[in-house]
């Protein structure tokens, strides 16, 4: 006979215990408030008031060594209600006491301890250092922790829109994913509501420090008044017993007090870093060995001074000295460390080919950056720029159906230090500098605030733009502006490229590839039209036709079926991208419609639609527009007036036409008008109703 036994490893006892606790929580603090209750309520034994006072203290120290350890706020985000049961024990504890000094005149051994000991049994000395806490407590540490968390909370909340508007600019970029945008939404709503809390739980820290005077002076008048008419002390005797305990049990319960007031403090100023404050405070004094320098020389100078005594001046000041020589040296050999380890990295570097021949292929896509941008690119510093560029390339397939091949991202010592440049095949199609150490504050259109900076003009979108220092960020934020850091500039700018060119980057190497993926899954739709009505070459023409006007290729099943049916019909690539995109009404419809499922459109004049029509001419290399230059100028006004009344109302610049003027239109108005939309009928779902904005009609 066997039994199973399941032997848990001595590493996760512990972690079991842990869990087993923390599962009952809610339990122990729902009995702690109650015993909290009834402590004010039922009277407690001297021994149990020690363990209790003992208690307090020790849970102080370890508020305070917990935000010491503490690197971001939120990661404390129970401190508030913390502080409120803190502040009702400590409390429960000085209503407790207060009845034993009065009852008994006895409290305990910790009160007589800290009554005897701590202030050695003098009663003017015990009041002036109670007095004194209560002084560092109440006007120093709890006002201006007060002052800090009512700011912090202001300045969070006024912050918040313009925090949201920054991670849904992310968002449509595709820096970020929708998770990534829903943890960032719910921290800043967790960071608002932290510091609400802490405005509004620094006044129990406040309103402890004034009940604490109360208490003190109640016992004292109710103890020398119970000593003389209840039992029977003389007045000198009965002020030094009862003050004595008084002045014990304020300062038993004060320095915990103080201890919390000093966590508030802490949590409420503690910025954002990468380690505790014990490292951030150590690292950072220690960065300037010069200030040391100075600081040391100052010090022991004034050990000379007459009347001053010089052997402490000279002791500190000779150890500041040591310790900026030392942290000198030590920077210095960081420095010469890093050089060693640059020059090696060179040395090793691959020497350039010998063989020209690898230098003529030309990449589809490529990011030069100036020197001065390296540090994006270097993870080692912080850089994400790589990652953030492979998820554009993860964006371009959801969104446009194109797999896009890496983007190479290489240095260009042509390029000014901090100036990027984006080349297709070869062939620079835009160049930006950025401005080194600052951020991009662009206005979306809302923000009418003036900010001090270098105006400039966003270049993605061609939004006015103002440079700004990262000290003026929360203050764009607030007033409306949308503000970015270099690395999401690049990336934005690199997206839109890629979306205005997209049909440049389609090789026909690709459409092969898009093909042969395609029949793994649908090898009908792809054998029907391929060789036999269309080349792979044709395929990949309709499919940039439709990818320089926007339209996805993302259902290339719908594209090829709708190809099979219309290749036997014609081979003008122009036409069947026009089936094509009826094909995908839907997807394209879709894009333009309101909230209510309408269209709001402007409509071609029934005359000028045919006006159009008539004038196009057809050749061996298809079917071309051919419109009067001053009659094509009168066309383009119009639209142009029409599409900037529509944008006035809140409508898309949307035109539409018949199906047989859609194409020819589009390519009349590509150049000057590139954001205007073209849409025929057919492209109309029978389910969406359409709601005209204007008609463009030319005289």
């Amino acid at each position: 006979m066997s039994t199973d036994a399941t032997t848990v490893a001595p590493g996760n006892r512990g972690m079991n215990v842990m869990d087993r606790v923390t599962g009952y929580g809610d339990v122990m603090i729902a009995l702690a408030i109650v015993a909290i209750v009834g402590m004010m309520i039922i009277p407690m034994p001297k021994a149990l008031l020690d363990v209790m006072l003992t208690f307090n203290i020790s849970m102080a120290l370890s508020v305070v060594l917990a935000t010491i350890y503490t690197t971001e706020p939120l990661q404390f985000s129970i401190f508030p209600s913390l502080l409120l049961v803190a502040t009702l024990f400590r409390l429960a504890l000085n209503i407790s006491s207060t009845r034993l000094i009065l009852l008994h005149g006895d409290a305990g051994e910790v009160i007589a301890a800290f009554g005897e000991f701590v202030v050695g049994g003098n009663i003017v000395v015990g009041l002036i250092v109670f007095a004194i806490l209560i002084v560092i407590q109440f006007v120093v540490i709890t006002n201006g922790a007060g002052r800090v968390a009512e700011v912090a909370a202001r300045f969070t909340l006024d912050a918040m829109p313009g925090k949201q508007m920054a991670i849904d600019a992310d968002l449509n970029a595709g820096v970020i994913t929708d998770e990534e945008a829903q943890k960032r939404r719910a921290a800043i709503s967790k960071e608002a509501d932290f510091y609400g809390a802490m405005d509004g739980a620094s006044k129990f820290v406040k309103g402890d420090a004034i009940a604490a005077v109360l208490i003190v002076f109640i016992n004292l008048v109710g103890g020398m008044a119970v000593g003389v008419l209840q039992q029977g002390m003389g007045v000198s005797e009965a002020i030094q017993h009862f003050s004595l305990l008084t002045v014990g049990e304020g300062l038993v319960n004060q320095i915990p007090a103080l201890l919390i007031s000093t966590a508030t403090g802490i949590i409420v100023t503690r910025a954002a870093g990468e380690s505790d404050l014990g490292k951030d405070l150590t690292k950072q004094l220690t960065a300037q060995p010069r200030a040391l320098m100075i600081t040391g020389v100052v010090v022991t100078t004034m050990g000379l001074v007459p009347g001053l005594p010089t052997l402490p001046f000279f002791v500190i000041g000779g150890s500041v000295i040591a310790l900026s020589l030392i942290l000198k040296r030590g920077h210095e050999a960081e420095a010469e460390a890093a050089k060693d380890e640059e020059s090696a990295a060179l040395a090793t570097r691959p020497s350039e080919p010998e063989n020209v021949a690898q230098l003529l292929p030309l990449d589809p896509l490529e990011l030069e950056i100036g020197y001065g941008l390296i540090p994006l690119v270097d993870k080692d510093e912080g850089g994400d720029l790589l990652g953030r560029v492979a998820m554009v390339r993860r964006q371009t397939a959801t969104e446009l159906g194109l797999s896009l091949a890496p983007i190479r991202i290489r240095d260009n010592i042509q390029l000014s230090s901090h100036e990027y440049a984006i080349k297709i095949r070869g062939v620079e199609v835009a160049r930006w500098a950025l401005m080194p150490g600052q951020l991009l504050a662009m206005n979306p259109g809302t923000a009418d605030a003036h900010l001090d900076g270098i105006p400039t003009t966003e270049p993605a979108f061609g939004l006015p733009a103002v440079w700004i220092s990262d000290s003026q960020r929360g203050q764009a934020e607030i007033s409306g502006y949308t503000v970015v850091d270099a690395t999401s500039l690049v990336v934005t700018h690199l997206s839109e490229i890629i979306r205005r060119d997209a049909d440049e980057l389609l090789s026909r190497q690709d459409t092969r590839a898009l093909l042969d993926q395609l029949k793994e899954r649908y090898p009908a739709a792809v054998d029907e039209l391929v060789p036999d009505h269309l080349s792979v070459g044709e395929v990949q023409r309709v499919l940039q036709h439709l990818l320089a006007e926007g339209v996805s290729i993302r259902d290339l099943v719908s594209i090829l079926e709708t190809l099979g049916d219309k290749a036997k019909i014609t081979k003008d690539v122009g036409i069947l991208a026009e089936y094509c995109r009826q094909a995908l009404a839907r997807v394209i419809c879709g894009r333009y419609l309101d909230e209510r499922g309408t269209l709001r459109a402007i409509t071609l004049d029934p005359d000028l639609d045919r006006e159009i029509a008539e004038s196009v001419t057809r050749t061996e290399d298809g079917a071309h527009p051919s419109m009067d230059p001053h009659r094509l100028g009168e066309l383009l006004e119009v639209l142009s007036q029409q599409a900037e009344a529509a944008q006035a109302i809140g409508a898309p610049p949307v035109v539409l036409c018949s199906a047989a003027t859609r194409r020819h239109l589009k390519a009349l108005t590509v150049h000057a008008l590139p954001n205007l939309t073209v849409l025929s009928y057919n492209e109309i779902l029978p389910d969406v109703r359409v709601e005209p904005v204007g008609m463009a009609r030319v005289a």
